[in-house]
């Protein structure tokens, strides 16, 4: 599989996987009933959170990703998918700041942090998925980047995955099924 990424999941036809996906987004606190649906648990989570923190942590609720951990903005986007370009750029670097060192804490330097493009996504709340970068994954479209202020900010509707490469970060882009790449 020389220059080819190898990924390790079951691969599923594409209309279960846009089944799966959320087409849209009705998450509002403002209408508490609202947060009840599966797809709004997130920004329900995120509901609960001190006002005043802007980055929190979950584990993955998902008992086939028991090695993963979230990372999640606290401010909510009511009513839409939340995405990275609805953060504003100090807001991006915190979340991915907080991200890396997560990461780096749980997995040292095989770390690996993902976000799902949105056409795959089953949440609406914006949430990064930190793990342990399985081994022989790469390729695809990359960009490497030193700075975490220069990590591209996808605008439409596609995913990302990093991971660190010597000194610097590489940004794999313009893909949406990104956590996989991420031990479960």
């Amino acid at each position: 599989m020389n220059g080819m990424r190898r990924r390790h999941f079951l691969f599923l036809p594409t209309a279960a996987v846009s089944l799966a996906a959320v087409d849209r987004c009705g998450c509002d606190p403002a209408a508490p009933v609202s947060l009840a649906v599966r797809e709004c648990s997130l920004t329900n989570e995120a509901n609960k959170q001190d006002s005043g923190l802007e980055v929190f942590f979950l584990k993955d609720a998902n008992p086939r990703k028991a090695n993963r951990t979230l990372a999640l903005p606290r401010r909510i986007v009511p009513g839409k998918m939340h995405e990275l370009a609805d953060l504003s750029p100090r807001e991006r670097n915190q979340v991915w700041t907080a991200a890396i060192a997560k990461a780096k804490e749980l997995w040292g330097g095989e770390w690996g942090v993902a976000y799902n493009g949105t056409k795959v996504r089953t949440q609406c709340h914006l949430h990064i998925h930190i793990g342990k970068l399985l081994k022989g994954v790469d390729g695809g479209k990359a960009v490497f980047v030193r700075r975490i202020e220069d990590i591209p900010v996808p605008k439409d509707g596609t995913g990302l995955w990093i991971h660190p490469v010597g000194n610097r970060l590489k940004v794999h882009i313009q893909e949406q099924i990104c956590e996989t790449v991420l031990l479960r």
